[in-house]
């Protein structure tokens, strides 16, 4: 039975995982290096919530709870009584695997522990802890309080019970879990960043400008946001970190990264994060970069 969560990384995924747990009535842990990683991740919160009130979606009582839910540290050891606890890091595995060894010394031996990853195996991060068994991917969509999907994966040593408790749990959260094989990529970005990188070679190889690949997908498959919009929002580096997944794990030629995404991230141009991707953010509205 779980009732207390653990989040560790308070960035863009990780409050949005804090806060639909918070919502939810479970007692929320969120860890991250510092304390202004973790002011900047309550603010999020805050202001994820405001805009439910104002909306009519919940109380201002709720938003009240739900903030009182949550505790933060920047010390693994406050996640010594959770049942489970979900990683939401950046996309390496090296720095996953790290946290892992640092979080599984103090966790009850009951405890699950789930990763947050958009296309590494689930079955290798599993194998780097001391419970594979307890161990699986649950894959939140972006924004985490709107989007309704969670992928759940599971590890070649995931048990049947710890995939039916996270099941439940993410029932409990309001969200429609779907089971996926653990292939990279799973199945949401398996299919949808190749599409991404398939614009942007569309734009690359000069058959469109960014506006007319982004209007053309937009008015022709209607799509709420055109690709390259849409890879802005998500970030180039972790659009490009997925392909290069794919195209390591699956050795297939078309999945090889489009080298102007590369071009894009090797100069610091990240997307929305950063001010400047396909689009430039700095102005009264995005401007088309090229």
């Amino acid at each position: 039975m779980i009732q207390k969560i653990g989040v560790i990384g308070a960035g863009q995924m990780g409050n949005g995982i804090a806060h639909v747990c918070a919502l939810s009535g479970f007692d929320v842990k969120l860890v991250d290096i510092n304390e202004a990683q973790i002011s900047r991740g309550l603010g999020v919160i805050e202001k994820n919530l405001d805009r439910q009130v104002s909306k009519g979606k919940i109380s201002a009582e709720l938003k009240a709870a739900t903030m009182s839910r949550i505790k933060t540290s920047t010390d693994y050891n406050v996640f010594e009584d959770c049942d489970l606890v979900i990683e939401a890091a950046s996309e390496d595995e090296s720095i996953k695997k790290q946290i892992f060894a640092k979080l599984c010394p103090v966790l009850k031996p009951e405890a699950i522990v789930a990763s947050n990853t958009s296309s590494i195996s689930i079955t290798r991060l599993g194998a780097a802890t001391d419970r594979p068994a307890q161990f699986m991917g649950m894959h939140f969509m972006n924004p985490v309080p709107v989007m309704q999907l969670v992928e759940l994966i599971r590890g070649i040593a995931t048990s049947e019970e710890t995939f039916a408790t996270i099941r439940e749990m993410t029932l409990k959260l309001n969200k429609q879990p779907v089971s996926a094989e653990d292939f990279p990529a799973f199945i949401v970005n398996r299919i949808l960043l190749p599409m991404i990188n398939e614009a942007v070679y569309t734009l690359y190889e000069g058959v469109g400008s960014v506006d007319a690949i982004d209007t053309a997908m937009k008015l022709g498959a209607n799509h709420p946001m055109g690709p390259l919009e849409l890879a802005d929002f998500i970030g180039l580096d972790v659009c490009l970190a997925v392909m290069q997944v794919l195209h390591d794990g699956l050795a297939d030629t078309k999945y090889r990264p489009c080298p102007l995404l590369v071009k894009y991230v090797e100069a610091g141009w990240l997307g929305r994060k950063t001010g400047r991707g396909f689009y430039d953010y700095t102005g009264e509205k995005p401007v088309p970069t090229r």
